[in-house]
């Protein structure tokens, strides 16, 4: 006789996208313009591909993807900023 145990529901996670997008927003003001500027862009296209994924229910991320978007559009201003000045 076998028993049937209930399978474990993994709860929602972030995805790795989302999280890659975040520290690239951190980074892009981190480092000078030209890296700067490099990284934003890569934040934005990270956040993207995240807020993608998150509109499937088992993944999260899509508020942090969108907040790293916007971070990176700020980074790209700064960096054009810094690179004029």
């Amino acid at each position: 006789m076998t028993q049937n145990l209930p399978t474990r529901r993994s709860g929602p996670a972030f995805s790795i996208p989302s999280i890659l997008a975040m520290i690239c927003a951190i980074a892009s003001f981190a480092v000078g313009p030209s890296k700067g500027f490099f990284i934003a862009i890569l934040a934005i296209i990270f956040g993207g591909i995240g807020l993608l994924l998150a509109m499937a229910p088992q993944v999260r991320g899509g508020i942090a993807s969108i907040v790293s978007i916007l971070a990176g559009a700020i980074g790209i201003v700064a960096a054009v900023i810094r690179m004029i000045i």
